[in-house]
């Protein structure tokens, strides 16, 4: 989509955060002892400049019911860019954590970030605990080292965390139920750039969305565990804003072109807004639908996917930038004319689908047949091996198979490596 996606600028995290361990298990957290069954928003400010990085609490929200896992709270099924942790003040017991990417990171590694320092608004969701909890936000580098780290506490009687979505809701309707709502993955799609009277193309378009991704494995053989919205926020104008055609727009997430001066990078960096519109609606992940005929859009891990709805590649582009928000999948494609050191060739990648060779066995190495060359040439798809490029980059970094809807919109498929990854990652919402 771009040269500097969501997910792929930083490598990996801490080694001892690894997820599914048994010990982990072995203590999990009984959701009703620690959590109630609303959502704590927490809005932050990430700041600063390529040589230092500060975090500071803006806001704390609450919202009626807890949309997110409600078992192995304190694990996490891909590592991402950064961390939020809850920890029980009162026990000193970590009971719940989650990752995350964000567009700051991305931003932190742009020329711009060298002499400017910038804000940008970053909002985390978590259940609403019962007793008073320190949580710790930590961002990662991509060599597993913590950039910036800050801990705060929340006393869940503060008389100052505002009440959100209890009385007020932006008008949705429920488009597909899970056979199991307490063991399922919400998803709200949200419009941005539709006007009241083209909230009926927006329907339509989420209709197409939602075809195009249970077109795909696993999601069509899983598609009993999700539970999807459509969320009709208004906004004054139709369309979207495009800085280089000095076109702006008034629509209700201030979504535009040119994320970074990068043409085709479609983004909205005003995530409270994006919040807001959702508050006292089921979701925990989050699909942005653009009314737009331009090419654009992006993917954050555990933030959002947006993408333009009237292109002819919308319904690809809508899948892998899922790819990228949900399941934390690398882009699988190299840049043929610049080489873009996203992912240091000493350190293994945290994302499932690439890998540096650094930790092959932690990948798919088991999955190489003995007779499968490696580096891998042979262009026909499923064939796993090792292809040299991706991430972004022509030599170093591998992908498992020539080619995925990760790496091309003409593939139809997800490779092997890449549909496992999703399936573990539905199973651990679920499970």
């Amino acid at each position: 989509m771009k040269k500097n996606n969501f997910s792929k600028i930083f490598a990996s995290v801490v080694v001892g955060m690894m997820m599914f361990t048994g010990a982990q298990r072995a203590t999990a957290q009984a959701f009703d002892d620690y959590f109630t069954n609303q959502t704590l928003r927490i809005d932050y400010n990430f700041a600063g400049d390529a040589h230092e990085q500060r975090i500071a609490v803006d806001q704390l929200n609450m919202m009626p019911g807890w949309y997110g896992k409600r078992q192995r709270l304190a694990e996490v099924p891909v590592e991402g860019n950064g961390q939020i942790k809850v920890v029980a003040r009162r026990t000193g017991e970590l009971i719940y954590r989650n990752s995350f990417s964000t567009l700051f990171q991305e931003w932190l590694s742009y020329p711009e970030a060298m002499q400017t320092r910038k804000s940008f608004e970053n909002v985390f969701l978590v259940p609403m605990p019962r007793d008073t909890v320190e949580v710790t936000i930590e961002l990662y580098n991509n060599r597993r080292e913590v950039m910036t780290t800050l801990t705060h506490e929340v006393v869940p009687t503060d008389i100052l965390i505002r009440h959100v979505g209890y009385e007020q809701r932006t008008p949705y309707e429920v488009v597909m139920q899970p056979a199991d709502t307490t063991r399922c993955i919400s998803i709200a799609f949200l419009a941005e750039g539709y006007q009241e009277d083209e909230m009926p193309v927006f329907m339509e378009d989420v209709q197409t969305a939602i075809d195009a991704m249970f077109a795909h494995e696993p999601f069509r053989s899983m598609r009993d565990r999700f539970r999807i919205v459509a969320v009709k926020a208004p906004s004054k104008d139709s369309g979207v804003s495009e800085p280089r055609r000095g076109i702006w727009r008034n629509t209700a997430l201030h979504a535009h072109f040119d994320t970074f001066y990068s043409d085709r990078y479609l983004t909205t960096l005003h995530l409270k807004d994006v919040h807001d519109w959702l508050a006292g609606i089921p979701y925990e992940h989050i699909i942005i639908l653009v009314n737009t005929e331009e090419y654009g859009g992006g993917g954050i891990l555990n933030s959002y996917n947006l993408a333009m709805a009237h292109h002819p590649k919308f319904r690809p582009v809508v899948v892998h930038e899922f790819g990228h928000s949900f399941a934390g999948l690398a882009d699988e494609y190299a840049y043929e004319t610049e080489d873009i050191p996203m992912y240091p060739h000493d350190v293994e990648p945290w994302e499932p689908n690439i890998t540096t060779l650094v930790d092959f066995a932690s990948k798919w190495q088991q999955k190489v047949k003995a007779t499968t060359p490696l580096p891998t040439t042979e262009r026909k798809t499923g064939i796993i091996g090792l292809y040299e490029g991706a991430g972004y980059s022509l030599k170093g970094v591998y992908r498992s198979e020539y080619d995925c809807r990760m790496r091309t919109n003409e593939n139809p498929e997800f490779c092997t490596v890449c549909r496992e990854a999703i399936v573990r990652l539905i199973e651990f919402y679920c499970e």
